[in-house]
């Protein structure tokens, strides 16, 4: 028999055990503990539950029960957002839609590595794609969840929800830019949809600010529409890459969590690793080689990047960065995720100050897409707030970055002088707000 249990910490630990091992082992525990146990063994087992493709497709099924019950509204991917589809790995068909997209923005890139947004927004304006960049946006809040653990379903499906309903009232359909929002997104559909508790409670939160219950058909990462759009966007580049060696790191908040509903697709090293950002590279002429760590962490992991931040960046350097340089060669780490570009690009200058030598300029799969078009290095794709040397992967690519910085230089001194921004304007929607009846 196991001594008798002291605190909470050592609960949720015991309770994660027995459930891996498979239980039958005798616990002592005070009374009051009692009830608090048996609700983390429920927990544990509804979170190993999630995720099964079985489970999903249900999922998937009970969303169309309920729309057709009226309990709830379904925001479809009709035909006016010119879907595309794509394999998922659950073996369904996913729809992509490419026009009038609602961009649900992150607070990392926006805070961290804005070059990230504004060189997707530049490449939709460049192929002519309307969009809408909404003010009325709140952030996921899955830093509490992954972060801290201070939140619940509730709350989080509620500004899920909230988000959702901003853009189905705009008739655009919402295409989420974080991995992180990405993944708690889905996780919150699945546990609104499954569970009528969940569902009520957070229909009576989103009828205190006047919304409804909307839940999108599909959710969608800004990597799908980028490898559903390789094609158009490989047809405007102005750059030869075909000399550059990129590596690619999937998100785990992409492809790991609910990791049926994300893109794969057989031309893409043979389908059995995510396509996006791997099918941008490969349509715009560049090699992508493999490292034995591809399937790794970036190492960000929110809580212990938080309390113990050099676990964070010696996992990012040596179980990443290293292998990427060695193994891989690469020109650049090509990734679509906010953390895994800051933990890549921002962990590297602490170990070259310990002497390792190993380096890689790290950018998102938009950046790299928007340069080789031809976007602004540093007015676009902002490439000064990265810190990992970005010097050698442009004179790569051919392009004169010297003369690009002389003239981003002169673009601010002109703007302190009272100049206009250069801001990204979509191409006009031809979808109208949809009237609340």
């Amino acid at each position: 028999m196991r001594k008798p249990v002291r605190n909470w910490r050592s609960l949720r630990r015991m309770a994660n055990t027995i459930i891996d091992s498979g239980g039958g082992e005798e616990i002592e525990l005070k009374e009051e503990d009692a009830k608090y146990f048996e609700k983390l063994v429920a927990e544990r087992r509804a979170k190993l539950a999630l995720g099964t493709v079985e489970d999903y497709l249900r999922m998937l099924e009970k969303m169309r029960e309920l729309e057709a019950s009226g309990e709830i509204m379904v925001h479809h991917v009709e035909e006016d957002y010119e879907p595309v589809s794509v394999r998922t790995l659950s073996g369904r068909t996913k729809k992509v839609p490419t026009v009038d997209t609602w961009q649900h923005k992150s607070c990392g890139q926006c805070g961290h590595i804005p070059g990230y947004v504004t060189s997707l927004f530049w490449i939709m304006r460049e192929l002519g794609i309307p969009f809408i960049d909404d003010t009325n946006q709140t952030s996921c809040t899955a830093w509490n969840y992954y972060g801290s653990g201070t939140s619940n379903t509730v709350a989080l499906s509620s500004v899920f929800l909230r988000n959702m309903h901003v853009a189905y009232e705009k008739n655009a359909y919402p295409l989420i830019h974080c991995g992180t929002s990405y993944g708690d997104y889905k996780e919150c559909r699945f546990l609104v949809v499954m569970s009528r508790d969940i569902r009520e409670r957070v229909r009576n939160i989103l009828k205190k600010v006047d919304r409804d219950l909307v839940i999108p058909e599909e959710l969608v990462h800004y990597s799908e529409w980028l490898h559903v759009m390789r094609s158009r966007i490989a047809e405007k580049r102005k750059y030869d890459v075909s000399g550059i060696t990129a590596a690619v790191h999937a998100a785990c908040h992409t492809y790991k969590l609910m990791a049926e509903d994300y893109t794969y697709d057989d031309s893409v090293m043979g389908g059995v690793k995510p396509a996006p950002t791997t099918s941008v590279a490969l349509a715009l002429g560049a090699k992508v080689a493999d490292y034995s760590t591809w399937y790794d962490c970036c190492g960000f992991g929110f809580r212990h990047i938080l309390t113990e931040r050099e676990v964070s960046r010696s996992f990012a350097y040596f179980r990443k960065i290293q292998p990427v340089v060695r193994e891989a060669k690469a020109d650049v780490l090509l990734v679509h995720d906010t953390g895994c570009v800051t933990t890549f690009d921002k962990s590297q200058f602490v170990f070259h100050a310990h002497g390792y030598k190993e380096s890689v300029p790290v950018i998102s799969d938009s950046q790299f897409a928007a340069l080789t078009m031809g976007a602004h290095p540093f007015i676009v794709c902002q490439l000064q707030w990265h810190l990992a040397d970005w010097r050698p992967l442009l004179t790569k690519m051919g392009i004169d970055w010297e003369k690009a910085q002389s003239e981003y230089k002169s673009y601010l001194e002109g703007i302190k002088k009272g100049g206009r921004p250069e801001f990204i304007r979509s191409p006009p929607r031809k979808l109208a707000p949809r009237v609340k009846t």
